[in-house]
Formats: structure tokens, C-alpha cells, sequence
């Protein structure tokens, strides 16, 4: 029995630790080698990397290169973007954005000239309402930034509609795809935005340090990065401290020497994706998300997620009851071997790949022993 929910943290698939372990070992004897093969060798497994995420969202050849992380691709995007994008404009964002991005754009506000305007969740409820975005989305909105999937109701935006939008509005429309990429199908071909941030972690079972950025074609071309270096140029090895110019193509949000074993550690989970299939990854895992909120239903306990299941992502949120102590409730599950987390009072299960229906069970008995049920309340 695999008691793992945690696929909205890291993630992880079948044999997996086998995997990783011999893509690291292929790529120590390389790197270790006494000869000059290492740089060829180390930027193909990157471009490998890179081509695995092309294909994954479907995105132009040339428009995506690898970032640290989300914070950092937001950030490199923001400090290439023309001054008029920004200056004097607002900044839209909802307020259950990943944290880590509205810090950024808080402390960049004033730099670039920007108002951050951030949508508010409405009283009482776990996610901002689409509707809610687009009333507060008018043509003086330079950039707009969606959440695909959020990281603390599992709400799936319709980026479709908001995108549409945002193309009416003028403004540059990105969107942070890291809690639902793996899980849900996003296509940059079927749903045109101007960005695309995220990481290879969670659904797509990779490392910390495979973050990715996506710039359309037009947008892309009009970028000047202030984060630049030497990997920006068409080619690298031109050390004319005069003649700098950017490259043609993604490689231009590119800067210092790039990192190589998130890439080659990452891989593995994305050609596992790829070659699995999202919708039969989102079958297996709508099973276990509709036995959890069936149980939920039943037994009285606060679903923070959609129920619909096209407006939800992978996981599901469940409320604590008043009086609960998340730390607690989570230290007994993982004795349980039942692994999970919780942001606040809201607890986080995210069932995937290895997580068996017996877990699920054993999951629910558990949490009617340290939550109660709309029977015991009763009696």
C-alpha cells in the first residue's frame, strides 16, 4: 500500500528512484570523464530537457528555455519586458496566487512603475471566482498573471476565457501552470498566452531546480532581459565585451553559466509523463479525488476544492474543524504511512500514480477517527 499525497509538493512514479539514479550515473561518468566531453554532452541533456517540455505543452521550437525556478522565470520575464508593458500600468494577480510570486511583484512594484493590483478571494470562500478577475480587468492591466491550477483549493482557472480576455484588454497575459501541468492538459497551441512559468516538480514527478519560462514569438522579440550573461548571446563563446547582443530566440532570458542536474534529473519524471499520458494519469487520479469527497460529503467535512470536476485540479482540500491541530493530525497519518500536508487549517491530498485505493481507505478511516463524522457529532 503506497500512502503517498503528496503529488502538489514533489511527486514522484513507479520506479523512479531506479531511474533518476541512472540518468545521475550516465551523467557522473560523463562529467567526471579526463577528456573534453563534457560541455557537448552536459547542454544536449539540457536541450533533451527543454524539448521534453516543448513538446509537453506544445509551444513553438525556440521560445522556452530553463529557469531556477518559478520566482526566478517570473522575474527574468518582468525585467525584459518594453518600460510602456509596465510603467504607469497595473499589475493583475489573484490573491491565491503562489506566495512567492506576489512577494516578487510586491517588491518590484516600485522599480518597474507598476501598480500590483491583487483580486481578493470573497468572504468565506477558498478561491477568486474567474468572474471576479475579469471585473477588475480593464485596458490600463500591462500584465495580467493566472494561476492555472492553485496550490491551496485546487481551483482550475479557465484560462481559455481569461486569456480571450486579457487579448481584448491589450495586456501581456501569463500564466503559472505548476499545480496542474501533469495532471491536466495545457496546450500553448490550443490556448495562446504570452508566458508560461513553472516548474518540473509536483504532477511531473522531477527535481527542485527545473523551473521553465515560455515567451511567445512577438513578445519574445520585443524582450531585452536585464538578467543577462554570456549564455544570452547566439553564441556564448563571443567574449567582445562590446559587441553583446541577444539571441534569436528563448535563449536570450538565458544568463551565467546554466545549471545541468536539475535537467537530467527531471527528465526521467517528464518522459514518464509523456509516455503515460495525461488523461490516463487524470483518470487514475479522479477515482481517488472523487472517493475522497464522496467520504467528505458523507461524513460532514469542509471540501475547500470545486466539486465540479472540470474546475478542479489534481487535489482536493479538505477544512480542519475548529480545534484541530493540523501538525498533529499529519504526524498520526504519517505513522500510518499515509503522507500528506497542510497550509493553515486546510490539509492537502493529492493521490497519483503509486497511491493505491487502500490508502485512500485506510485515509478516511483515519481522518473519522481525528476529525469525527457528521454521525458522531450527532450522537
Amino acid at each position: 500500500m503506497s500512502g503517498y499525497f503528496l503529488y502538489h509538493s514533489i511527486g514522484t512514479f513507479p520506479g523512479k528512484a531506479e531511474r533518476m539514479a541512472a540518468a545521475l550515473t550516465e551523467f557522473s561518468g560523463i562529467w567526471s570523464a579526463e577528456d573534453d566531453g563534457q560541455w557537448p554532452a552536459a547542454l544536449a541533456a539540457r536541450q533533451r530537457f527543454i524539448d521534453a517540455w516543448t513538446r509537453l505543452i506544445a509551444t513553438p521550437q525556440g521560445t522556452l528555455t530553463t529557469a531556477e525556478n518559478v520566482t526566478a522565470a517570473l522575474y527574468s520575464l518582468i525585467g525584459g519586458l518594453p518600460a510602456e508593458r509596465l510603467a504607469g500600468k497595473r499589475l493583475l494577480v489573484a490573491g491565491d496566487c503562489f506566495p512567492s510570486l506576489h512577494f516578487l511583484l510586491a517588491g518590484l512594484a516600485e522599480r518597474f512603475g507598476f501598480t500590483l493590483d491583487t483580486v481578493p478571494l470573497r468572504p468565506g470562500e477558498s478561491w477568486v471566482r474567474d468572474e471576479d478577475f475579469i471585473a477588475r480587468w480593464q485596458s490600463d492591466v500591462g500584465v495580467a498573471l493566472l494561476t492555472f491550477v492553485t496550490s491551496t483549493a485546487s481551483h482550475r482557472g479557465d484560462v481559455e476565457r481569461l486569456a480571450a480576455h486579457g487579448r481584448a484588454m491589450g495586456s501581456v497575459v501569463g500564466v503559472d501552470v505548476t499545480q496542474g501541468i501533469g495532471v491536466a492538459p495545457f496546450s500553448v497551441a490550443a490556448t495562446p498566452v504570452d508566458f508560461v512559468v513553472s516548474t518540473s516538480l509536483k504532477w511531473l514527478c522531477g527535481s527542485s531546480g527545473a523551473g521553465i519560462l515560455q515567451v511567445a514569438p512577438e513578445l519574445l522579440a520585443a524582450c531585452r532581459p536585464e538578467l543577462r550573461g554570456w549564455f544570452s548571446q547566439p553564441n556564448p563563446f563571443s567574449w567582445d565585451l562590446d559587441a553583446f547582443t541577444y539571441a534569436d530566440d528563448a535563449r536570450r532570458f538565458d544568463h551565467g553559466t546554466p545549471a545541468i542536474l536539475a535537467s537530467v534529473a527531471s527528465l526521467p519524471g517528464l518522459e514518464w509523463v509523456e509516455n503515460t499520458g495525461i488523461d490516463a494519469i487524470r483518470a487514475q487520479n479522479a477515482v481517488l479525488v472523487e472517493r475522497i469527497i464522496s467520504a467528505a460529503l458523507d461524513n460532514g467535512w469542509a471540501v475547500r476544492s470545486p466539486l465540479d470536476a472540470k474546475e478542479r485540479g489534481g487535489s482536493v482540500m479538505l477544512g480542519l474543524p475548529h480545534g484541530a491541530e493540523p501538525a498533529k493530525i499529519i504526524a498520526a497519518l504519517r505513522k500510518e504511512r499515509l503522507y500528506c500536508d497542510a497550509r493553515g487549517t486546510t490539509l492537502r491530498l493529492s493521490p497519483g500514480m503509486v497511491t493505491t485505493e487502500a490508502a485512500v481507505d485506510a485515509l478516511i478511516a483515519r481522518l473519522r477517527e481525528h476529525i469525527g463524522s457528521r454521525q458522531r457529532r450527532a450522537s
